[in-house]
């Protein structure tokens, strides 16, 4: 089978096993799925959602983040794991969003990745979710799970995210996106992948002998 074909194959599977992909972060505006992505590095969605409801009763408004006391916004997040970091660039974004770009996040992807602790991949996600601007969003999963199917040849997440916009049309971005995190999660897990019950385990050059 062509790489062409095998790709064709590939994604028609993938809506085939996970036919109703939506984002699982829980927000209401922009900033608040700006702020669940930041904290959602290293940590689940599900954890991230529970913070979340905790933290967006106690910081309703960007007014109340970027004023906020950095010790107690540290501890609200703390178990989203790297918590000073996460809580730093989160105040740190809400002052720049309220300066810069008038309380709203911006579409730009330069405009994205210039705010504290956002880089392609959050871009990426505001981009899709806020913008419906079709982007590959590269995760851990995604980037592990396309070079396993042979769709890219890097460990490298901003490399592997141009590799995948040239080989995968553009309709399918969001999808792919949302279809590798969920096999990630639950089949195609590091170290322990399910070869044995995988659907996509006959395309797969990866797949365990």
């Amino acid at each position: 089978m062509r790489k062409k074909e095998r790709i064709t194959a590939i994604l028609g599977k993938l809506d085939e096993l996970y036919p109703d992909e939506k984002c699982y972060l829980e927000y209401e505006s922009d900033w608040q799925l700006l702020f669940a992505t930041i904290l959602s590095a290293q940590c689940t969605d599900a954890r991230v959602n529970i913070i979340t409801r905790e933290l967006f009763k106690k910081y309703p408004v960007l007014e109340a983040f970027a004023s906020a006391d950095i010790t107690e916004l540290e501890e609200t997040v703390r178990p989203a794991g790297y918590f000073r970091a996460k809580a730093k660039h989160i105040k740190e974004c809400a002052a720049v969003l309220l300066t810069k770009f008038n309380g709203v996040v911006p579409a730009k992807l330069e405009d994205l990745t210039s705010l504290p602790g956002v880089g392609r991949k959050t871009a990426n996600v505001i981009r899709c979710h806020i913008y419906n601007d079709d982007s590959i969003v590269v995760d851990t999963h995604v980037k592990r799970i396309s070079r396993l199917l042979g769709l890219t040849d890097t460990d490298d997440a901003v490399k592997a995210e141009f590799e995948l916009m040239k080989v995968i049309p553009k309709e399918h971005w969001l999808r792919l996106n949302l279809q590798l995190i969920d096999h990630g999660r639950n089949v195609c897990i590091s170290g322990r992948p399910k070869c044995e019950t995988c659907g996509l385990s006959e395309l797969c050059p990866g797949r365990k002998a």
